[in-house]
Order: C-alpha cells, then sequence, then structure tokens
C-alpha cells in the first residue's frame, strides 16, 4: 500500500492532510476578510460617509476594473517566469499580503471631510487603485497554488470545498460582523435595526456551512452540470420571493419573509459560484495537455481578468443606478452609523486579522505540481492571449465567471442599501434598489446557466487527460 502511494505521489496524485486542506483554505478566508469588506460595503462608505456623488463612485469602480484588465496580464506572467525562493506562488502571500493590508486599511480612512471634494476623489482613487492591484498579486498565484498542490481531481474537489467554506466564514464575519462591529464602536451598543442588518447580511453566507461540505457528495450524485443547474435555480427563486416580499410593505413588517427569501437565494449562489472554482485547475490541465506547459499563473490571470470584468459590470451598476432613481443617503438612517472613525476600525481589524491568516497559509501549502525551468524561461505575456483564443473550455469559464461575478458584485453592494431604512428613499429610489439586489442579478443567472451549459469537460475526462499528462512526463524523463 505505501508503495501504491508512493507511486500516485510521484505521478502528481497527491493527498493533503486536513491541516494543509484548512491551511490552503485560510488564503481564501483571509481575502475574503479584506476584500469582501470592499466588495460589501465600500460603495455604501463612499457615498453615505465619504460623501463621494453615486456616479463618481461607479466611474471609478469601473476605471479600476479597467486597470486590472491591463494589470493582471503582467502580474499572471511575472508569476509563472519566476521562482521566488519562498515559494513560486505562496511567497505572494506575504509579500503583497502586507502592503495590502496597509492600502485596505487606508481605503475606509475618512481623513479628507474637511478638504475640497476633488482631493477626496483623488485620495479614493489612489488608495482603491493601488489595493486592487495588490489584491491582483495575492489573488493570481494563490488561484495557481491550487493546481500546484496535486492532480487529483477527488483532491481537488475536497480542496475547493474547504476553501468555499473557509471563504464564506470569511464572507459570514463581514456580511454580519461589520454592521455589528461599526455599531458597538459607534454607538456602544447593537440596535435592533443592526441586528437585522446583520442577521440579513449574514445569511448571504451562512449556508455554506449547510451545504459546501456536502458539495462531493452532491456532484458525485446528480453530476457536475446538473448540480450547476440545481442551484441556480435556487437562487433566481430566491430572488423572485425577496422582490415580491418587498413589494409587500416595509422590509421590517415582512422581516422573516425577507430572511427565508435571502436564504433560499444564498444557497443557490453560494453552492454554484462556489464550485466554479473547481474548474480552473480543470482548465489548467486541458492546457498543459494540449500544448505541453502548465502555465498555471496565466491561466489565473485570465480567470482574474474574467472576474474583474463581471465585478466591473456589478461595480459600475449600482452607482448608475443610484444616481439614476436620484437617491441621496439618508440624514438619519437607524441601521448604519456614519461614524467615521467607526468604520475605519473595523476594517483595520478585520485587515490584520486577514494579514496574519495569509501568514498561516503560507506556512500550510507547498507547490508540488509546477512548470520545470526551461518551461518558465519561455512564458510571455502572449501566452496568455494565445491560450484564450485556443482553449475553449477556458473561454466558457470566462463568459461564466464575468456573469457570476457581476451578479454578486451587484446583490453584495446593494444589499446594505436595501436593509438601511430603504422606505425612507423615494419610490423610484426604492425600486432601482429592489432591481439590483433582486432582478438584475436573477437575469445574469438566466445566462450563465445558459453558459455553464457548453462545458464539456467531464470528471471522467479531466481524469483521462491528467493520467495521459504524467505518462507523456514520465517517457520524457526516461529520454
Amino acid at each position: 500500500m505505501q508503495n501504491n502511494s508512493q507511486a500516485q505521489e510521484s505521478k502528481g496524485f497527491y493527498k493533503l492532510s486536513w491541516l494543509q486542506r484548512i491551511g490552503f483554505g485560510s488564503g481564501d478566508l483571509a481575502q475574503n476578510l479584506i476584500y469582501q469588506t470592499i466588495c460589501m460595503y465600500l460603495l455604501f462608505f463612499y457615498t453615505d460617509i465619504f460623501g463621494l456623488q453615486p456616479g463618481h463612485a461607479a466611474t471609478m469602480f469601473l476605471v479600476v476594473r479597467l486597470v486590472d484588465v491591463l494589470w493582471d496580464p503582467l502580474v499572471g506572467t511575472y508569476v509563472d517566469k519566476h521562482n521566488p525562493r519562498w515559494g513560486k506562488y505562496r511567497s505572494y502571500l506575504v509579500l503583497a499580503g502586507i502592503p495590502l493590508t496597509v492600502l485596505a486599511i487606508l481605503c475606509f480612512w475618512d481623513g479628507f471631510s474637511d478638504k475640497d471634494y476633488t482631493i477626496k476623489l483623488i485620495y479614493a482613487y489612489v488608495t482603491y487603485v493601488g489595493m486592487s492591484m495588490l489584491y491582483t498579486l495575492i489573488n493570481v498565484p494563490y488561484g495557481a497554488l491550487n493546481s500546484s498542490l496535486t492532480r487529483d481531481t477527488d483532491e481537488i474537489t475536497i480542496l475547493t470545498s474547504v476553501r468555499m467554506f473557509m471563504a464564506n466564514v470569511g464572507g459570514l464575519c463581514v456580511s454580519a460582523g461589520v454592521p455589528i462591529l461599526v455599531a458597538i464602536f459607534a454607538l456602544g451598543m447593537v440596535p435592533s435595526d443592526t441586528t437585522k442588518m446583520a442577521l440579513f447580511m449574514g445569511l448571504g453566507s451562512l449556508p455554506s456551512f449547510i451545504f459546501m461540505p456536502l458539495v462531493p457528495a452532491i456532484k458525485k450524485k446528480v453530476g457536475k452540470k446538473n448540480m450547476f443547474y440545481i442551484f441556480l435555480t435556487v437562487a433566481i427563486i430566491g430572488m423572485i420571493l425577496l422582490y415580491i416580499i418587498s413589494k409587500m410593505g416595509t422590509v421590517k413588517d415582512n422581516i422573516t419573509l425577507v430572511y427565508i427569501a435571502q436564504f433560499i437565494k444564498s444557497t443557490g449562489v453560494i453552492v454554484a459560484t462556489g464550485y466554479m472554482w473547481a474548474l480552473i485547475p480543470e482548465v489548467i490541465s486541458f492546457a498543459e495537455y494540449t500544448t505541453g506547459r502548465r502555465i498555471a499563473g496565466i491561466v489565473n490571470a485570465l480567470t482574474g481578468i474574467f472576474f474583474k470584468a463581471g465585478m466591473a459590470l456589478g461595480g459600475v451598476v449600482p452607482g448608475l443606478v443610484l444616481a439614476w432613481t436620484n437617491y441621496h443617503a439618508a440624514a438619519e438612517a437607524n441601521t448604519m452609523p456614519k461614524d467615521s472613525n467607526a468604520w475605519f476600525l473595523t476594517m483595520l481589524i478585520f485587515a490584520l486579522v486577514g494579514l496574519a491568516l495569509l501568514i498561516f497559509c503560507f506556512t500550510q501549502t507547498k507547490e508540488r505540481v509546477v512548470m520545470d525551468e526551461k518551461e518558465t524561461k519561455n512564458v510571455k505575456v502572449s501566452d496568455l492571449w494565445t491560450e484564450f483564443m485556443r482553449n475553449r473550455p477556458l473561454r466558457i469559464i470566462a463568459l461564466f465567471f464575468i456573469t457570476a461575478f457581476a451578479m454578486m458584485s451587484v446583490g453584495n453592494a446593494a444589499g446594505a442599501y436595501f436593509m438601511n431604512d430603504l422606505e425612507l428613499q423615494t419610490p423610484l429610489a426604492q425600486e432601482g434598489i429592489r432591481w439590483l439586489v433582486c432582478i438584475i442579478p436573477a437575469v445574469l443567472l438566466v445566462l450563465a446557466m445558459f453558459i455553464i451549459s457548453k462545458y464539456e469537460l467531464t470528471d471522467e475526462r479531466i481524469d483521462e487527460i491528467n493520467r495521459e499528462i504524467e505518462a507523456r512526463n514520465k517517457a520524457n524523463e526516461k529520454k
């Protein structure tokens, strides 16, 4: 048995310990503590605390993503061409993690409250653009780290389940924890309205603790595509219910029904969007099979561009809708305190905990399946676009990521507005917020369902590809 295990490991089919799985997953937990705070609450902070106009904030979100389109390929190429002494991919968890922590904290610093509006806008651009570029410098190599740990598809499914479970731990801490911490720092207490918002936002992550551990069994029972179809449909049903319930009266009057609809919606979103990360190692293996080169960094840079493109759409849409419906920050909203120091302290805590977890991830991971030195030297930026054009499964994943992340970005950013005394807004602004939370995400999920139907890499085909790659590598070693 031991010889068989060693033989499997020599072919790259490594089995990992639970400490290694959790250590890897802590990287996603860390990134979510930092970046989910940005995604869920930065637009609200900019419009209601920092004082930016919604249209200007929307433009900034779009500009940042356009910068990412240029930046991500450079990062992916750089990562694949270099081998830092602390690890080809894991080194960046520390090297980029420290400055990312600093800039994420500065995004929530309102030190220019008495300055000219233009100065405030420039400060927001500098800190947000810098933070996003540093996030890419972690996220791209971290994504490549997944496929470098093992070739075993079952192990990758487990890794992805652990990773997404821990990512949603971070999401739950952020979605429910931010309103509570802000209230404590600002008021010394947690008002009942804040508790309602924390529970609503927390339900966006809570289903992960029930369903993500079941993903391997669900996938084995119904198949990969059917699992996507089922949970995307569940999410759409939840969004429709949430819209109908919000039209029946105030959110507070129907809060129990709102919670139920939010739970249904989140169950579908979490499983469908969580498992999509397991498709990335498949696409990397397919690329290696067709080209003979395992360019994990470039593929993850491409996926980074895809989800940043989705987030660009999702980031700009809420601001534009708010501007179009003449949204104005309520002067006396009871749900989310406007004490800027409270927001700064909250981000400080989440960012520092995130940095500690990035360091823990660094200590528990080790790259085993990577390019050799000869392949590394030949990596070029143009490889990114070449791979995109010849890798059809990658193009399918590109479209799926764009729609999925646009959906999540719209819904996450709008959630704070939905629960922050919605009835204080004009009827037009209320309807705009409902569309951001329910209708627009549902339409994007219908599109995502159609896109994933075109994905052709089954588990059986991926296992076959990995075996052929290992046989080819072994034959080349003998030569």
